[in-house]
């Protein structure tokens, strides 16, 4: 748990200072003059912007910890953080129908259902002949509890963090045995490789440096993997925790069944921020949830000739496509990476069983063509 003698999670939720809400306004006031199809855009109206301006949460965080972000890049496609636990509650006016669109319906009163891994034996086979699934990969998000997020986090915050997750992490056993490498002592060589080979993450992401989510760097980020590096984990990142489970092709069983074991395991270690109504709680409204995102790196040429048309189809089944290195990037080689898009509203097993039976039609839809 943090320093509660340094931790800004000591105060108490309240008034915004003046000059906040005086920056608020004026910045505000630009943003609505830029074109903007963003949820951010749609949901903060003048009324819900007047209703939250001035409120605080308990850990110090404002409306404008939340939205700067959308409002320098109005070409986001959301456009709002979350800078602490607590802002989902504070901001409800604003997050919960930013929510309820992204999600497919996750109404204010709906509640997301207990975790249940489930059976991983009865996952799909995507692609026996290795014809389209090049690689895939599961991850979850995780917070510590008590610790606000980005951007409101100090730089003791990102160290203690490290400091507890790096340890549990290196407690991890048998094929999950693995070292944690931290990013401020890396070298400019392995960091460059990591990034290439897809494992490592890196700074300069707009719309995160705007949500000032890269103070103190490298302070308190860095990398852990296996021997196989089929097991990684980022510290810092985005989230406090991004776990990844991957191998290469299309083994949905194999890849899930090593992250059960993995974040089952980082559980009986350190406590993650949970809502009974939210799941698990993360920086990004998107990842709330299960936090789950199941995704293939796959070639479907035909398919892809029509990129709309293409997006529309995966839509249909639930599922996001983006570049070959995630979002906000563009494909490389004709390669897409391919995700479920619900997070909310059910379980980690339907997650993956949805975005499995997504792609298996993905891949009817391609041999069709």
């Amino acid at each position: 748990m943090c320093d509660k003698s340094k931790c800004s999670c000591k105060k108490k939720g309240g008034q915004a200072a003046a000059s906040v809400v005086q920056l608020l306004e004026s910045e505000f006031t630009k943003y609505l003059e830029k074109p903007s199809n963003s949820l951010l855009r749609k949901y903060l109206t003048r009324d819900v912007f007047d209703k939250l301006k001035t409120r605080k949460t308990r850990f110090g965080s404002s409306l404008l910890d939340v939205i700067q972000s959308g409002m320098k890049n109005p070409d986001s496609n959301i456009g709002v953080y979350a800078c602490d636990p607590e802002a989902y509650t504070i901001f409800a006016a604003l997050f919960d129908p930013i929510i309820e669109e992204y999600h497919e319906g996750f109404k204010p009163m709906d509640i997301h259902p207990p975790a249940n891994w489930g059976d991983p034996s009865v996952m799909p086979k995507l692609d026996p002949e290795n014809k389209y699934i090049i690689s895939t990969r599961i991850r979850c998000a995780r917070s510590l509890e008590n610790y606000p997020f980005n951007p409101t986090m100090t730089n003791e915050h990102y160290f203690e963090i490290q400091d507890k997750l790096s340890r549990a992490l290196e407690s991890l056993d048998g094929e999950l045995k693995g070292k944690y490498y931290p990013l401020k002592d890396m070298d400019k060589e392995t960091k460059q490789r990591l990034i290439d080979e897809h494992f490592l993450f890196k700074e300069g992401d707009r719309f995160l440096q705007d949500a000032h989510a890269c103070e103190f760097w490298p302070n308190g980020r860095g990398i852990f993997y296996n021997d196989k590096k089929t097991l990684l984990a980022w510290c810092n990142e985005e989230d406090h925790l991004r776990l990844i489970s991957m191998q290469m092709g299309g083994d949905l069983t194999a890849v899930y069944t090593r992250l059960i074991n993995a974040i089952c395991k980082m559980e009986r270690q350190v406590k993650f921020s949970h809502d009974k109504r939210l799941g698990y709680l993360t920086f990004c409204p998107t990842n709330l949830g299960t936090t789950i995102r199941a995704s293939v790196h796959i070639k479907l040429p035909k398919l892809a000739v029509d990129l709309p048309e293409f997006e529309k189809i995966a839509g249909t089944y639930n599922l996001q496509v983006r570049g070959t290195r995630g979002e906000h990037s563009e494909s490389e080689g004709g390669v897409y990476d391919v995700s479920n898009k619900r997070r909310m509203g059910l379980t980690e097993h339907e997650a993956i069983l949805e975005m499995g039976k997504g792609i298996a039609e993905l891949i009817k839809k391609e041999e069709s063509l």
